[in-house]
C-alpha cells in the first residue's frame, strides 16, 4: 500500500476511534467513559466529506473500509440518540 493510502487509513481510523469515544462505546486515553453525540455527529461529516471529496482518487479497499466505518457508526449514532429522547420525545439528560 502506497505510504497517502497508509496514511489515509490511519485518519480514517483516527475518525472512528475518536467517534467511538464519543459514543461511549470505548474509553478515551485516560480511561474514561462519556458520551458526545454532536462531536459524533460531527466526525461522520468529517468522514462523509472524506468520501466525497476522495472518490475516485482512493483505492476500492479504503472505500470499502470507509463504507463499513461509516455504517456502523451511523447506527450506534443513531442507537444512542434514540436512547436520549424519552417516550414521550422529550430530551432527557446526557
Amino acid at each position: 500500500m502506497e505510504k497517502n493510502d497508509q496514511l489515509l487509513m490511519q485518519l480514517i481510523y483516527m475518525f472512528h476511534t475518536s467517534a467511538m469515544q464519543g459514543l461511549g462505546k470505548i474509553a478515551d486515553p485516560t480511561g474514561k467513559v462519556s458520551r458526545n453525540l454532536e462531536y459524533v455527529s460531527q466526525t461522520i461529516d468529517l468522514m462523509e466529506m472524506l468520501k466525497v471529496k476522495t472518490k475516485g482518487n482512493i483505492t476500492d479497499e479504503i472505500v470499502k473500509v470507509l463504507d463499513e466505518m461509516l455504517s456502523e457508526l451511523n447506527i450506534n449514532y443513531l442507537n444512542e440518540k434514540a436512547k436520549s429522547v424519552d417516550i414521550v420525545g422529550n430530551e432527557t439528560i446526557k
